[in-house]
């Protein structure tokens, strides 16, 4: 793919992830700053960026966080040069309070933020509606429609920055970001040099400024009433208007399709939601006396609408979220939609037969047992032993801890996979966080041990000032940080403890043990595979006070898979028991590794060495010692 991205054919079609396709309109349009912090849906935005940085002659960083990441991307636009961050909807919080002030300071060069949200939670712990922030911040918003509108959107979006002199955000969803479709390309333009900065050159973000805002977004507004990205298709007066954005544009059109309602119907498709281009929705409004508003998760487009047929005194029936008619599996203002569930609207609005669901991939009629299966852990993933010990260790002291957890790999340690272990889950930081602050309520009669978890990446990107703050005030708790050498769920980009940046260039790793050291915190190591030891270890700190850090370091084990040959792992059926060992079939049912099966057919464990990672920690929790590791007597 990277050859087709940096390929200088334009007319050339390629079938492009949405993703991809970003990438390819950030490239045309001569982007010379990339930055972001990994996250699904958004993360192969940057590794794309980083892999053609040196053919195209852009720079690419994996920053610590999604503010400073935007920090910089921003410095690089007060320079002149052509600046992109990307961000999941979760990191477009993070970088809230910067975008707050982006919006009143402008920028210079084109600076382009994407923003990719993740409706129905598909890889996050929430679905959040990004596009609230473009409003909030009066930055203009745009939302692709298409995979070669997600090309062509980024490309002009840097244009659009640069005449208004205001960042620009996009807005994606998973659909569009993983989803696939034809693109056509583009011509590339030339890159800028950077521009030497003087005495009085100055971005910054003061309330009188705001004025000047207003009057940008004016003009942002006369622009979009013009853009290419908005387009009407249906009668000229039609029965019912559908006004809708990004995916619903989709599932709008098949639903029209399929229900047979295309003379009926039209359907106006906004790619610049915001600030609205009220001519050009007025023009509409006018001509028809029914609207649904169709789009993901909150209903933004249809509030804005619904306000301006309000001043403008149109006399117009409004269906979509607040009326119920479009809704994902839970309701209004949640899930995904689909070209089914924009039908069940437009037949109930429109009272005409509904065909068939297609979302119903087996026939309900028929009894079809599909066996359930629980998050869990990678086999041989460190985090699982991480929990398992510190269950165990919370057992021996045998007064109910409580752990306050962390988002990323080890969230399903609010789960059985982690012995439901967590008692908090929240954003990134919000564990050690809240555990600086139970930590300090023994005065008021709290006696339980507190531990907080989050993984390497996690420490660097929000962990430190928490952490600060637990020291300062002396906080009695211990902090489990998972070391696994990656920002592992998101497809093991590297962080500040790998020393590796995005671009691949090798420097000097940064030390978790040292920076926890250099904040006074009582610091120690340990091997989770070692469960025995690290429970031990878990079950000492506990017993302390002050602020305690125990480093569980162990690669993951994917990112150890790959780099070799891994140890063989098996049962030695002669030594299992089965049921008759009384450990209550502990290494596939308690201990929970995906490779740990039971064989019903031989009733005794079985190791699946297709999916074993070759660990050994079964091994050594096996109470007959049935479990034999290659290699190791």
């Amino acid at each position: 793919m990277q050859s087709v991205l940096t390929m200088n054919q334009p007319g050339a079609q390629f079938l492009m992830m949405g993703n991809e396709a970003i990438t390819r309109g950030a490239l045309e349009a001569g982007v010379q700053f990339c930055s972001s912090y990994p996250g699904s849906p958004s993360a192969e935005i940057l590794s794309l960026l980083a892999a053609t940085a040196k053919t195209c002659g852009h720079y690419a960083e994996w920053s610590t966080n999604e503010i400073v990441a935007l920090e910089a991307a921003t410095a690089a636009s007060f320079a002149g040069l052509r600046s992109i961050c990307i961000m999941k909807q979760n990191g477009a919080n993070v970088a809230a309070d910067f975008i707050m002030s982006l919006g009143l300071s402008g920028c210079r060069g084109g600076l382009v933020m994407i923003f990719a949200d993740d409706p129905a939670s598909h890889s996050s712990t929430n679905e959040f509606d990004s596009r609230n922030l473009a409003r909030w911040a009066e930055i203009p918003l745009l939302e692709p429609g298409t995979f070669q509108e997600a090309k062509d959107m980024t490309k002009w979006a840097f244009e659009l920055s640069e005449q208004t002199q205001s960042p620009v955000i996009i807005r994606s969803v998973t659909r569009i970001c993983h989803g696939r479709g034809n693109v056509v390309l583009g011509d590339f333009l030339p890159k800028k040099q950077a521009n030497k900065l003087g005495q009085w050159d100055k971005l910054i973000a003061l309330n009188p400024l705001h004025p000047f805002t207003h009057q940008k977004l004016a003009r942002i507004q006369e622009i979009f009433e013009t853009s290419p990205f908005n387009y009407y298709d249906g009668p000229e007066r039609p029965e019912l208007l559908i006004i809708t954005c990004g995916t619903g544009w989709f599932y709008s059109r098949e639903a029209v399709s399929r229900l047979g309602v295309s003379d009926r119907v039209g359907i106006l498709k906004l790619g610049t939601t915001w600030p609205l281009p009220r001519k050009l929705v007025k023009s509409h409004l006018e001509k028809c006396p029914r609207v649904l508003v169709v789009e993901e998760v909150d209903p933004f487009l249809e509030q804005n609408v619904m306000v301006l047929a309000a001043q403008e005194e149109i006399l117009v029936k409004f269906f979509g979220k607040a009326s119920g008619h479009i809704k994902g599996p839970g309701g209004p203002g949640t899930g995904e939609l689909n070209p089914d569930v924009v039908m069940d609207g437009l037949s109930e609005v429109l009272g005409v037969p509904r065909p068939r669901r297609t979302d119903v991939v087996v026939d309900p009629e028929k009894d079809i047992d599909i066996p359930a299966r629980d998050l869990t852990f990678c086999a041989g993933c460190p985090h699982r032993a991480s929990f398992f010990a510190a269950k165990n260790a919370l057992e021996i002291d045998g007064r109910q801890g409580v752990v306050m957890g962390d988002i990323g790999c080890y969230t399903m340690g609010g789960a059985k996979a982690g012995h439901f272990l967590l008692s908090s889950l929240f954003c990134m930081g919000g564990g050690i966080g809240m555990a600086s602050g139970m930590g300090k309520l023994e005065q008021f009669g709290f006696d339980q041990p507190v531990l907080a978890m989050a993984g390497d990446s996690t420490f660097f990107h929000a962990c430190l000032p928490a952490l600060v703050n637990a020291r300062w005030n002396n906080s009695k708790m211990l902090f489990l940080i998972l070391d696994n050498e990656a920002t592992a769920m998101t497809g093991f980009q590297p962080h500040p403890g790998t020393g590796q940046t995005a671009m691949g260039e090798q420097g000097v790793p940064f030390s978790i043990e040292g920076i926890c050291e250099a904040m006074g915190a009582d610091v120690h190591i340990a091997d989770p595979y070692d469960v025995a030891n690290t429970t031990e270890k878990i079950y000492q700190l506990i017993q302390q006070p002050g602020v305690k850090v125990l480093i569980l370091r162990q690669t993951c084990a994917l990112v150890q898979s790959r780099r070799g040959a891994k140890p063989r792992v098996w049962v030695e059926q002669e030594i299992c028991l089965g049921d008759a060992c009384g450990c209550g079939r502990f290494c596939s049912r308690v201990f929970g590794c995906p490779a740990c099966i039971w064989d019903a057919e031989a009733g005794k464990a079985r190791i699946d060495e297709v999916v074993c990672n070759g660990c050994g920690v079964c091994a050594s929790l096996c109470p007959q010692g049935a479990i034999k590791v290659e290699g190791r007597v």
